[in-house]
């Protein structure tokens, strides 16, 4: 006949092993929860400041890092860019939304690979803008990046069955701290449009904003 205290004894270590499991399932079971809602709320952040179809950061998330990375530059000079694509209504228009779409992927995908590791955003529909990194505020240089951008944007676009090829209208201004960051970019944004006034044959358009350049 068994020993009654065995057998407590045993049912007493069962109880133990299958209670320290449900404790393990349930460790398990709240990091997994733990982690789920790590990933949705980083999904959310991410949403919340990039745009949904270029990936780019938007024009809050563009203010608020631009902001940040003047404050880190200690005075060196940065350049404000403001990027917009010149009668890109033609595009939805003849080829369809979707195409529209795919174009501003592409040109999204080109401006960040000319910026490097510098900060570029979509500020809405066929805006873009930039703060990128200069060695020198001189006009030779800025005029010879503004046209290197300008044709990297300009580059034929292959969509299904055909390519286009969309220019832009560029305007910059350098900027050498947070307090100057709205006046730069509505003197680039100014230069902008006075570059997508000038229309005609010129191709692509470009237009460097005059103020505290540098003639060398």
């Amino acid at each position: 006949m068994p020993d009654p205290m065995s057998v407590a004894s045993g049912v007493c270590a069962a109880g133990a092993l299958l209670s320290s499991w449900q404790l393990r399932r349930r460790a398990v079971r709240a990091e997994a929860e733990i982690d789920h809602l790590q990933a949705e709320l980083a999904a959310e952040r991410h949403a919340a400041s990039h745009d949904p179809l270029t990936g780019l950061p938007n024009r809050r998330a563009f203010y608020r890092l631009a902001a940040a990375l003047l404050t880190d530059a200690a005075g060196q000079p940065l350049i404000a860019v403001v990027l917009d694509l010149d009668d890109f209504k033609q595009i939805n228009d003849r080829y369809g939304h979707a195409a529209g779409d795919q174009v501003l992927i592409s040109v999204a995908e080109r401006l960040a690979g000319f910026a490097g590791d510098n900060l570029v955003a979509r500020l809405g529909g066929d805006e873009f803008a930039g703060l990128l990194s200069s060695p020198t505020v001189d006009r030779r240089w800025i005029e010879h990046s503004t046209r290197r951008l300008s044709e990297t944007v300009a580059a034929p676009i292959r969509l299904s069955g055909c390519s286009v090829r969309v220019t832009a209208s560029v305007g910059l201004a350098p900027v050498t701290g947070p307090a100057q960051l709205t006046d730069a970019l509505s003197r680039a944004d100014a230069a902008m449009y006075q570059a997508k006034s000038l229309g005609g044959a010129r191709s692509p358009r470009q237009l460097v904003d005059s103020a505290f350049l540098t003639e060398r």
